[in-house]
């Protein structure tokens, strides 16, 4: 967790502070798809700092129950799927500029995790690439059930990190 020093700032955070909470649940549903992580995030609502509400998606992704990582990840596409748009086109820079070959291992390598462990390979893509997402995909392969939903519940934690920082206003 962020002890208050993690470098974002953005001047949108008094501005999202004040919306009404419909309109900053469906901002916040715009991170991450889990209703009950926004709902939990909302209900820490006024954040002092950037770094508070940081801190306070990091408990509400601590909090989240299996039911509501698959509600979180249903909004994620698939890791270097081809029809990628907006935010998640920006994540997957990385992984859109690599070759073909990698691209086809990375797909190959999702199918395997997903007959493994049921669900869609979730990794904070923001500056990996295709290479290094495969690498890490591999490595989680070896992993129990409940030590690859600790490791999804930490990549979640870094995206909507990233996510939230947008949305105010500071890049992270």
């Amino acid at each position: 967790m962020a002890d208050g020093s993690d470098g974002v700032s953005g001047p949108g955070l008094a501005a999202f502070n004040r919306l009404p909470a419909a309109e900053a649940e469906r901002a916040l549903l715009g991170c991450c798809s889990s209703t009950h992580w926004a709902g939990r995030v909302l209900a820490g609502l006024p954040y002092p700092s950037p770094g508070a509400l940081l801190d306070g998606s990091d408990l509400a992704t601590l909090a989240l129950a299996e039911t509501d990582l698959n509600d979180a990840l249903a909004g994620h596409p698939r890791l270097g799927g081809r029809d990628l748009a907006g935010t998640s086109a920006r994540e997957q820079a990385g992984v859109l500029t690599s070759g073909d070959a990698a691209r086809l291992e990375l797909a190959a390598g999702n199918d395997a995790y997903e007959r493994r462990f049921g669900h869609i390979y979730l990794a904070c893509a923001t500056g990996r690439t295709a290479g290094e997402l495969l690498e890490l995909l591999r490595a989680r392969l070896g992993n129990d059930p409940q030590t690859e939903w600790g490791v999804v519940r930490s990549e979640l934690a870094r995206i909507n990190r990233i996510r939230l920082a947008r949305l105010i206003g500071g890049e992270s």
